[in-house]
């Protein structure tokens, strides 16, 4: 199978690609629910107003070769995901630049993925209808044919669609198809765009090459995600799970017995379902969340992957929310479970793993008030775990421990 990407604008260098013949050792081993986040606002500016200023210089998407190649523009000057000439920073995967607004949805999406377990929006843009998937099976990136055939050639789309093994260009051994170039060391400048750009008190840890993945060691506490772990590949199937502690109460739980089980790369905890019998009072879940959460980060190596969430099924007051908030150093991300107009349940998460968002979109009072009034045993079952709702945003893990391709998780 042969892959052959001519520049536009003329004949170029033979970019014929066998990719049957690469060698397989470099690429490592083959192995409805909604997000609600800070609501997005517009800036109004008066006619009048001294503040109004032009619009930003901008050309169709189409144009860009023609700027690079003719015109000599670099392409270090134009956003790349939309064309405008007003460039705010660099774009971490790729050489050329992002606008603003481009790079503000390239932080919010980047880490979203959907159920089949590939990334939501293109890699490049952030955005896209119709979308490639690099069919690595270590990586969950996908390309938008827009960009596509704009920053490679008009009808590469067509050209890798024909195709019965595409791999991405982050995949491919070779750095430039057109004017796409991938950048030298595009992990670390990742790691560097989020710390600088990300309003975050945490930094996010550089995602892992597929052959240095290692499977994730998991410490879970009141509430088993062992189901939603597995669905996802991180785990594998049977009763035999080496790889993941589960523990209901921690009242006598001390360092030292959370360092003999790990060391742990995702502690994760959550206070009781919706619906379930809650033995103790609702903040003794969050304190001993954050005491064996200590635990264990004193333990993980500097520098490699820790992450934790803890989960709120509505039990904790509002004072107990703002306890979290500033314990945890973050506010709580709202997970709803709507069916048609109606929230059928919700929970508030708190998290350090990318793309699950450090800003809160509280529920209003009345949709509040109403799942806790559907709580009563005689309205309705226990809810489900809070884990089934918060499943998805386990997936970007897969960025930085190994998982099976073939274990994904089920549609709603």
């Amino acid at each position: 199978m042969t892959l052959s990407l001519e520049p536009q604008g003329g004949p170029g260098p033979d970019l014929t690609i066998d990719l049957d013949s690469l060698d397989k050792e470099q690429w490592g081993p083959s192995c409805v629910t909604f997000l609600d986040l800070e609501d997005h606002t517009m800036d109004v500016i008066s006619v009048d107003s001294n503040e109004l200023s032009c619009p930003s210089p901008r050309l169709d998407r189409d144009l860009i070769a023609h700027e690079v190649r003719v015109k000599q523009r670099r392409i270090e000057d134009i956003c790349i995901c939309c064309g405008s000439f007003q460039v705010s920073t660099e774009h971490p995967l790729f050489e050329g630049g992002m606008c603003a607004s481009c790079k503000n949805k390239f932080l919010e999406s980047l880490f979203l993925y959907d159920n089949d377990g590939y990334q939501s929006y293109c890699s490049i843009c952030c955005s896209g209808e119709t979308l490639l998937i690099c069919e690595n099976p270590d990586c969950t990136r996908c390309y938008c044919f827009e960009c596509v055939d704009t920053l490679v050639s008009p009808g590469t789309s067509e050209k890798v669609q024909a195709m019965s093994n595409w791999v991405c260009f982050l995949c491919l051994p070779f750095p430039s198809n057109g004017l796409l170039h991938r950048r030298k060391k595009w992990r670390d400048r990742l790691k560097a765009f989020y710390d600088q750009e990300m309003e975050s008190p945490f930094e996010m840890y550089k995602t892992v090459p597929a052959w240095k993945r290692e499977p994730v060691r998991v410490l879970s506490l009141f509430g088993d995600i062992q189901k939603e772990l597995v669905s996802l590949g991180f785990l594998e199937g049977g009763s035999d799970h080496g790889h993941l502690k589960y523990l209901d109460d921690v009242t006598n739980v001390v360092r030292r017995d959370v360092e003999e089980w790990g060391p742990f790369n995702l502690v994760y905890g959550s206070t009781p379902p919706l619906g379930h019998a809650v033995e103790r009072p609702p903040g003794w879940y969050l304190f001993q969340f954050h005491r064996v959460l200590q635990y264990a980060q004193s333990q993980a190596p500097r520098g490699q992957p820790f992450f934790w969430m803890f989960v709120d099924n509505l039990v904790l007051t509002a004072d107990d929310r703002k306890v979290a908030a500033r314990f945890l150093e973050m506010e709580p991300v709202t997970i709803q479970e709507v069916c048609g107009q109606v929230t059928q349940n919700a929970v508030y998460v708190w998290s350090n793993i990318p793309a699950v968002k450090s800003k809160h979109a509280a529920l209003t009072a009345e949709k509040e008030l109403s799942l806790l009034v559907q709580d009563k045993p005689r309205a309705r079952p226990p809810a489900p775990a809070p884990a089934a709702l918060v499943k998805s945003c386990f997936l970007p893990l897969r960025e930085y421990f190994k998982y099976s391709s073939t274990a994904l998780p089920s549609p709603p």
